[in-house]
């Protein structure tokens, strides 16, 4: 997927994905959810997430809801957090460092 949000460019074919999660539902459930974390060359992150029609994600269609996806640009800190809540502390190290105990 690519989008230009704030003209800049996100693009998941050329970024490096870091980490991914899903809530465990089927994917053609209704409350299914997906989200992954990406880091663009530049350095930024952001996350590419999609769901169902009663998810988050969810997106206008035909005078009901479809399942849908977008884009979210976020902060280093931002990234830091979801690290430490959908991934595993090996994998947050990789990206950020170690961290004191």
């Amino acid at each position: 997927m690519v989008k230009i949000i704030n003209g800049k460019r996100y693009n998941t074919e050329t970024a490096k994905e870091i980490a991914s999660w899903n809530n465990g539902c089927y994917y053609t459930d209704f409350n299914f959810v997906e989200e992954t974390l990406y880091k663009k060359k530049t350095g930024e992150f952001f996350i590419h997430g999609h769901g169902g029609a009663m998810s988050c994600y969810c997106e206008s269609c035909g005078g009901g809801w479809c399942a849908g996806d977008e884009i979210k640009p976020i902060t280093i800190n931002e990234a830091k957090k979801w690290l430490e809540e959908y991934s595993d502390a090996d994998t947050y190290i990789a990206v950020f460092g170690d961290v004191e105990e």
